[in-house]
């Protein structure tokens, strides 16, 4: 939006502009906000220079071809090694399991067998439960998925730390950081306390300090100093780019955040988590696409560090094992321009 803005107001701080990097092309699919990006690559001079980067765009080469007719010469680049491996997971109760068993004959992977088997009994079960309720005792099992820091314990016992679990929401995000403070979770050591309150102190030394209670500082810095950490749009500048170095340092080893972590930020994972499957996406309820589902658990696997990178999905009553491997096996994501050109678009135009 503020390069848009800079190329419909003319300013001369654009004259000696050589190269524009568009991380996560694929954006430019949003309902919402996707246009702009077009607007962009449209409205630029010629001699600028346009690298888009994307881990989802499949009909690359058609994007490619539109991209020579607005832009003129461009070269497609694609390349399908993942350095890290990526293994899908689904964590059921107390219990984590695979979510692939391996490869069939014709090449297509397959849900594993005991995961299946688990989730439709314990389905069976909680459906029998919902059934009895107000009617005397019912013959089943009352349901409730591992609570955040469950999930991190096993984690942590695992090996499988640093994590971020996506959350989908701000105030969820806060409030998962929240319970595991009040939880007594600690996934910090002694010797690493002050190291995490100098870095601290670097990005937050220029707040005054009537103002610290205000903004939350000190149950932020509470939790900071336990290993755990919320980020979301909603953060204070120099509280995310606290939150952001903390974590590459491997100080801050859980963090609860929103999709918009998955946009063009340094932050990589030993292991992601998704708690849901389903996010509001402006207008209502809708469920992860593929795509929507790689880029988040793409965070998984830090490269030069990780010889593999972990995906785990909550399993909660109505979710289908199968359903799960679907979005993690997919590996078609045509991209679809959203642009529609509007009153604020054409005034813009017509004044250049």
């Amino acid at each position: 939006e503020v390069l848009r803005n800079m190329l419909y107001a003319g300013s001369p701080a654009l004259d000696d502009l050589g190269y524009v990097v568009m991380d996560e092309v694929h954006y430019l699919a949003d309902r919402f906000r996707g246009a702009v990006w077009e607007e962009v690559i449209l409205q630029l001079p010629e001699h600028v220079r346009l690298v888009g980067l994307s881990a989802t765009v499949s009909n690359a080469e058609e994007f490619g071809d539109w991209l020579v007719t607005v832009r003129g010469d461009t070269t497609v680049v694609v390349d399908e090694h993942r350095p890290v491996p990526l293994w899908q997971h689904m964590m059921v109760g107390n219990r984590m399991f695979d979510l692939f068993a391996g490869e069939n004959t014709a090449g297509e992977l397959t849900v594993h067998p005991t995961l299946l088997r688990h989730t439709r009994e314990l389905g069976a079960q909680i459906s029998g439960w919902n059934r009895g309720r107000g009617r005397g005792p019912g013959r089943g099992v009352r349901f409730r998925p591992p609570s955040r820091v469950a999930v991190l314990e096993r984690l942590d016992r695992d090996g499988l730390l640093p994590a971020i679990t996506f959350v989908f929401s701000r105030a969820g995000c806060d409030a998962a950081v929240s319970q595991c403070v009040r939880a007594g979770l600690r996934l910090t050591r002694d010797d690493e306390i002050s190291e995490i309150r100098g870095i601290i102190e670097k990005h937050t030394r220029d707040l005054p300090h009537a103002d610290l209670a205000v903004l939350g500082y000190w149950e932020w810095r509470e939790a900071l100093e336990r290993g755990i950490a919320a980020h979301h749009a909603g953060l204070l500048p120099a509280f995310k780019e606290t939150v952001e170095e903390l974590f590459q340092r491997g100080l801050v080893r859980a963090v609860f955040a929103t999709e918009t972590l998955a946009l063009g930020i340094n932050m990589p994972a030993r292991t992601v988590v998704l708690e849901k499957l389903v996010k509001f996406n402006g207008e209502s309820h809708a469920e992860l696409t593929p795509g929507e589902y790689t880029q988040l658990t793409g965070r998984a696997g830090r490269r030069g560090i990780d010889v593999e990178g972990h995906a785990v999905v909550i399993w909660q009553p109505g979710v289908d094992p199968e359903q799960v491997a679907g979005l993690a096996s997919t590996r078609t994501y045509p991209l679809r321009s959203s642009f529609r050109p509007g009153y604020n678009m054409a005034v813009n135009l017509v004044g250049r």
